[in-house]
């Protein structure tokens, strides 16, 4: 064993670990300030950006390049499972609850649904080829114009609150409880998502352009690609050392590395009563890996020998946390229901490094 590429790339994976968490917390107050000036929900602003798994695509696109496409497919199906059993799970337990989703998230957690019984289908019947592939693509490019034309609606149509109410940016964007006739001052919007503060140098702060926030935000969403991929690629190393064939640590180690990101920012926004951003991160990741990123492996036409690559355990384990999540945005976050996706999460682990490792 390579001791010295061992303590480099631990070194490595330690140091993406704080530009996740850097980036994670940009990323989340952006969004929602970002959502309120342009009247929108937070929810669609984060499937066009956390949603999109940039890391996990450069990752997909070296497989593929290198013909190692179990690494690619194995790679997606462990981060779809990841992202509901991990990362929505751990959200959830950091929710206070009390608050349902909104409709937004109910609708993508069942596009999610339909484009994961798709997969599943074409998967197990080994349907995946260029023509399958293109169709793939054709829906992801559907899915994207859907996100625009409701994004567009929302900008159009006039905002529910009154003007003063719209402007006001010390207005806390958590406390929804809080009557219309007794709005109360709080923070400045360069950290919306924390409690209130009694300082009169934050309650006379100007607001921020909007430029200033997008910009924010599109910087926190690159430190978490750049984090991915640090993790991504010191992990892979790591984890060679124990021989893994290529499904195995595609479905775990790649894809629990590179759904870090995703993870942070679920239980951040758990922890600031964002049930539609934990949503918004799980559905728009998943839906962007099973179209866009299958896709572009079936187009690639490298699926090779496919019993290294398909499980029916992996796929039922696919197609049952998306209808996890489709039952558990429409009945509302409860602490319970992520405790028992971590803990089945947990045992997938187990599963994939002993009976079906492969």
């Amino acid at each position: 064993m390579d001791w010295d590429s061992l303590f480099f790339n631990t070194s490595a994976f330690i140091a993406g670990v704080f530009v996740l968490d850097y980036g994670a917390d940009k990323f989340i107050d952006h969004t929602v300030i970002v959502g309120q000036r342009l009247g929108i929900s937070p929810t669609l602003i984060a499937l066009l950006t956390a949603g999109a798994e940039y890391e996990e695509l450069a990752v997909i696109v070296a497989a593929i390049s290198q013909g190692r496409t179990p690494l690619a497919l194995g790679n997606v199906m462990g981060s779809t499972i990841s992202n509901i059993l991990g990362a929505f799970s751990l959200g959830l337990l950091c929710h206070p609850g009390g608050s349902p989703f909104d409709s937004s998230a109910k609708v993508y957690s069942a596009i999610l649904f339909f484009v994961t019984t798709l997969f599943v289908v074409l998967a197990y019947f080994q349907q995946l080829n260029r023509v399958t592939g293109g169709l793939l693509i054709a829906l992801f490019a559907l899915y994207i114009i859907s996100i625009g034309y409701a994004i567009y609606r929302g900008i159009s149509e006039p905002p529910q609150l009154s003007d003063s109410e719209s402007d006001d940016e010390s207005t806390n964007v958590c406390d929804e409880q809080t009557p219309q006739h007794s709005v109360r001052p709080s923070i400045s919007e360069a950290s919306p998502l924390l409690g209130d503060t009694n300082t009169s140098r934050e309650m006379t702060k100007l607001p921020r352009p909007l430029y200033y926030h997008v910009l924010q935000l599109i910087f926190g969403l690159l430190a978490l690609s750049l984090s991915g991929y640090i993790l991504a690629h010191s992990s892979g190393t790591i984890a060679d050392s124990f021989h893994l064939s290529g499904t195995v640590f595609g479905l775990t180690v790649i894809s629990f590395a590179t759904t870090l990101p995703e993870k942070l920012i679920a239980m951040l926004s758990g922890f600031r009563g964002q049930g539609g951003i934990i949503v918004a991160t799980t559905a728009g990741s998943n839906i962007f890996l099973l179209t866009l990123c299958v896709g572009i492996v079936a187009v690639a036409g490298r699926l090779l020998d496919q019993s290294d690559t398909f499980v029916l355990f992996d796929l039922v384990t696919v197609w049952v946390s998306s209808l996890c999540l489709l039952v558990v945005v429409f009945l509302g976050p409860h602490r319970i229901a992520g405790l028992v996706l971590l803990a089945a999460y947990v045992a997938f682990l187990v599963m994939e490094f002993t009976v079906y490792r492969r």
